[in-house]
């Protein structure tokens, strides 16, 4: 029996040069016929409306990665819910989908902040965490390694594991191209969060 996995996706602004966007990431999820999960950042939605509706259209759940990409710690409670909201916004008019109940932290600061998760669960959200970390925005990271680091940490976490990667880094949907290329003979089923049940929240930072 397959154990089930979700690949989750920061969809932001790179901050790094290895970055060849979202598409060719879509087009390995949608040759394999893998549903992931999405966390949007409200600016890149912004710049990126397009994408943005092409990964609904596609079928993949989405979450909100705030707006700004700041350390929710780093905010006042009104400044939360001003990043909250504003992401919400442009989730929805551009994206044309409720992102809610679905959010990760931006570097995962905030998760074990019960003042942030306050604030999350007043808008209406959860933060959501990861099991396996490959860290696929390193430069100079082979889609071998990234690859590998995934179905090792899978493997180890069991049934319900959460996948933290990006949507920008060019080593990105090479290696997940491998990963669910070998999803059967791992016994893995990728699916959305949504399918997982709890989804845990992190406690260590990114």
């Amino acid at each position: 029996m397959a154990i089930r996995a979700a690949l989750t996706f920061d969809t932001e602004h790179p901050d790094r040069p290895n970055h060849a966007g979202i598409r060719p990431l879509l087009e390995v999820l949608a040759a394999a016929s893998v549903r992931a999960t999405f966390f949007l950042q409200g600016r890149w939605v912004e710049g990126e409306p397009s994408l943005a509706r092409s990964i609904v259209q596609d079928g993949h759940l989405v979450g909100s990665h705030g707006f700004y990409h700041a350390r929710m710690s780093c905010l006042t409670d009104d400044g939360i819910r001003h990043d909250i909201d504003r992401a919400d916004a442009c989730i929805r008019d551009l994206a044309g989908v409720d992102p809610r109940p679905w959010f990760r932290c931006p570097f995962g600061d905030g998760a074990s902040d019960t003042r942030v998760l306050g604030g999350l669960a007043r808008a209406g959200y959860r933060h959501v965490g990861w099991h396996v970390n490959p860290e696929d925005w390193r430069v100079g990271l082979t889609p071998e390694e990234v690859e590998r680091c995934i179905r090792d940490g899978v493997r180890d976490a069991g049934d319900g594991a959460i996948v933290l990667l990006h949507g920008w880094p060019d080593v990105t949907p090479r290696a997940v191209e491998r990963v669910v290329a070998a999803a059967s003979a791992d016994r893995v089923a990728y699916v959305g969060i949504d399918e997982l049940g709890s989804p845990p929240i992190a406690t260590v930072p990114w």
